[in-house]
């Protein structure tokens, strides 16, 4: 896993210190709360979540959002959400095999209708 990306309610040292112990070098991108302080050693040795107070300070909380790719977090949220509305809630298979077919055919559906609505540019002059 190279990167943990969830919103605020996941800003807790416990989430952090799991997701390092099973991936040590996954990213954890969560925004800090607006109240939140530095750890005791962001002096000396700094967490990931130290990194981004010290962000928030410098860019704000906007070019944090940028900079971490947070943002990335939304496009994530569309897609599933798109999928949900077109496909559906849930798998109707429930063997493994089986579930992968109809993941990759309803990928290629939705896949499909994208691109019918995508415009074609052609240049006349």
């Amino acid at each position: 896993m190279a990167s943990f990306t969830n919103d605020g309610a996941y800003d807790q040292d416990n989430v952090y210190i799991e997701v390092t112990t099973r991936h040590s070098k996954a990213a954890v991108i969560v925004p800090p709360r607006a109240n939140a302080v530095p750890s005791e050693t962001a002096e000396t040795a700094p967490t990931q979540r130290d990194g981004h107070l010290h962000c928030i300070a410098e860019r704000g909380r906007t070019g944090w959002q940028k900079a971490s790719s947070y943002n990335n977090r939304v496009l994530v949220e569309a897609g599933i959400s798109r999928w949900k509305c077109v496909i559906g809630e849930g798998l109707r298979s429930q063997i493994n095999g089986r579930q992968a077919t109809e993941v990759a055919i309803a990928a290629g559906v939705l896949n499909h209708m994208l691109e019918l609505g995508r415009p074609d540019y052609v240049r006349i002059a």
